[in-house]
């Protein structure tokens, strides 16, 4: 009671010289300059906002970087001659081979095995740069062949089946979509799974890379391209 009465008359006193007002408007000043401070200090930190991934997904985008500086440069090389010159048209000439193609009958299989047809492949693409072929299956799992039918490759890891399959134009990677609402980047030399990637809300069922293998590009039953 003594300490109460003592401060009660020590801010009367105060406040009577008008000190009390001075007093407590130096301290909001000075709390206002802490406050100012901490947020600035809050700013500047960084924060992560994404999942660190595994080295072979590090490694695996930098041989893509090179392979697709590569590329990207050739092709802005080409679209200059074509500009420059237009009798060099690389269009027209791929329409034409596509036009004779279209007169080729698949007669019968060049592998002659007792395997099944009843295996449910839902898509087939052949490497860009080797003679393999690449399948995706309802039984959710992806498999490179050889020429003569050998499994070379399983790739195993989608929770639901595959829908569509496609080779980086590396040939050195292969991307899978799936009901699973995901598709995945896949290495085909040690067949580890570099990459799981959401962001579907119902089942991906597209996928293409890019010509120069920069980019890539997802089409899902949800009506969205990503």
């Amino acid at each position: 009671m003594e300490r109460r009465e003592r401060l009660r008359m020590i801010m009367a006193k105060l406040d009577s010289e008008g000190r009390l007002e001075k007093l407590m408007k130096a301290h909001e000043e000075e709390e206002a300059a802490i406050s100012a401070k901490a947020e600035d200090v809050e700013e500047d930190m960084e924060y992560p906002f994404y999942t660190e991934g595994p080295k072979e997904l590090l490694d695996a985008r930098i041989d893509i970087a090179k392979y697709s500086t590569v590329k990207a440069t050739a092709r802005l090389q080409r679209a200059r001659r074509k500009r420059d010159d237009p009798d060099e048209d690389m269009d027209a000439e791929i329409d034409w081979a596509l036009r004779q193609a279209r007169n080729l009958v698949l007669g019968c299989s060049e592998i002659g095995d007792d395997r099944p047809l009843s295996e449910r492949a839902t898509d087939v693409t052949f490497s860009p740069v080797h003679d393999h072929l690449a399948t995706a299956s309802a039984d959710r799992t992806a498999k490179l062949w050889s020429p003569d039918g050998s499994l070379l490759k399983t790739f195993e890891g989608h929770l639901d089946r595959l829908a569509r399959i496609a080779f980086h134009p590396s040939g050195k990677y292969l991307g899978t979509t799936s009901f699973d609402k995901t598709w995945r980047l896949w290495d085909i030399d040690s067949g580890l799974e570099l990459l799981l990637q959401e962001g579907h809300s119902r089942s991906v069922y597209g996928i293409a890379f890019h010509q120069d293998g920069s980019l890539v590009a997802s089409c899902g039953l949800d009506a969205l391209a990503r």
